[in-house]
């Protein structure tokens, strides 16, 4: 019952609980038989489409709770794969070769992350180059040119060989 009262106080509702017990012959009720009059009362006084809207049993609550865990687990496995592919990714980049250990699914994987990362550093590059010049006459942004540059020829390198393998192995 004290959870009832915490359900009313917390989201604002009426409500009511008739408990029903085989070791008793007669039922509970909560807050009291009147107060399980009127909140019954007003239910009945909604039209009834509106009642069925959220009224759900056991069997289709669970099976909301199941699909929706269902697609919680599905992120989180695509989340965990997004950043297991990227960890591996900055290993190689960083000199810790070890393609030889993935299967076709993970060198699929693989080449969509590259494809996703070389498409934002392509954006951040042309909005790079589209920033004004500040006041002593040169972009803002020169310094990470100099700085990316030598990294994008690694990672195109990279995914040169990486290509190459993945065309290897398909074939």
């Amino acid at each position: 019952m004290k959870k009832m009262s915490e359900l009313i106080t917390l989201c604002r509702i009426d409500a009511c609980a008739i408990i029903c017990s085989q070791y008793e012959s007669q039922p509970k009720v909560w807050p009291s038989p009147i107060g399980v009059q009127q909140v019954l009362f007003k239910f009945k006084m909604i039209p009834e489409m509106e009642q069925r809207k959220n009224m759900v049993n056991q069997e289709s609550f669970f099976s909301q709770r199941t699909i929706k865990e269902v697609k919680q687990l599905n992120k989180h496995c695509k989340d965990n794969r997004v950043k297991k592919m990227t960890q591996f990714m900055f290993n190689n980049i960083c000199g810790k070769w070890a393609v030889h250990g993935l299967n076709f699914w993970d060198l699929n994987d693989l080449s969509l992350l590259l494809d996703e990362k070389m498409s934002n550093i392509d954006k951040r590059m042309d909005a790079f180059a589209i920033t004004p010049l500040n006041a002593q006459g040169a972009s803002s942004s020169s310094s990470s040119f100099m700085v990316a540059l030598p990294l994008m020829t690694m990672i195109s390198g990279w995914i040169y060989e990486l290509t190459n393998l993945h065309l290897n192995l398909a074939s």
